[in-house]
């Protein structure tokens, strides 16, 4: 049967499933502005699913230059916010994967970034990472962060041999490759990335339930307005990192207000 066989209302559900060739000649005798319309839909939903199987295809040149080797791909999340853990996860990916539409976690959408994470943590081998507000202030941002993917590496079940990282070096004796803004060009990273970004978000979502006045829910620990404002209302918390501007200049002002009102 042709197009012009088909209710517009039932060509939709039957080209759902059809390929470029086969639209080609199902629509040959059609003309029908909505029928026609139902076939340009389909074709630009094909455009985009070959061009989201090309960009997954490009973004497996780290792992496959190491392809008799366990790879492991190593992401962080959280190292801008005034409050919070910065947190780091460890990905092996499983043999066969086809995580298609998989991508820096940035430029995912809320919605796609969580069916990726249920499929990812379904099914690859991964561990996360974390270093504290206290350990941020102790060491540095980058050291901690340095330090919560180590423990990340060390929680996973599988010794890596090959360790692909987004901008960062580890030394730790294994192969590296660190690789600027590699969660948009590794699929290890990628899906790190994607596991770290929403595990740490639904740790802020959970702390935004004790400190509402923050807005974590919505900005995850980052500088917003309306945080600031809550800093500024309400004061810090122990979740605040204080080394981070303006906490501690905020910190420094209390601290000179108590010294003032001590001595007079």
């Amino acid at each position: 049967m042709k197009s012009n066989q088909y209710t517009i209302a039932k060509l939709k559900e039957k080209v759902s499933t059809m390929q470029l060739s086969e639209l080609a000649e199902f629509f040959i005798e059609e003309t029908r502005s909505g029928a026609l319309k139902v076939r340009q839909a389909r074709e630009k939903r094909l455009a985009h699913e070959l061009k989201a199987k090309e960009k997954y295809s490009q973004m497996l040149e780290y792992e496959h230059r190491y392809n008799d080797k366990v790879v492991c791909g190593i992401d962080e999340v959280g190292r801008g916010p005034l409050a919070g853990p910065v947190i780091a996860c460890a990905v092996i990916l499983n043999d066969g994967h086809q995580f298609i539409g998989l991508n820096d976690s940035k430029q995912l959408s809320k919605q796609k970034r969580m069916l990726m994470y249920d499929a990812l943590t379904q099914s690859v081998t991964h561990a996360i990472g974390e270093a504290s507000v206290e350990e941020i202030d102790a060491l540095n941002i980058y050291e901690a962060t340095k330090l919560a993917m180590h423990r990340a590496i060390q929680q996973l079940p599988v010794q890596p041999e090959v360790l692909l990282i987004d901008a960062m070096k580890l030394d730790t004796g294994l192969i590296e490759e660190s690789i600027i803004k590699g969660d948009a060009k590794s699929i290890s990273i990628a899906a790190a990335s994607v596991i770290a970004k929403v595990y740490r978000d639904q740790l802020m979502e959970e702390m935004h339930n004790d400190f509402p006045f923050y807005d974590f829910k919505h900005n995850a620990g980052y500088g917003t307005k309306k945080h600031i404002e809550g800093l500024k209302q309400y004061g810090i918390t122990n979740h605040h990192r204080k080394s981070f501007e303006p906490i501690k200049s905020m910190l420094k002002t209390e601290e000179n207000a108590k010294t003032i009102t001590k001595q007079s």
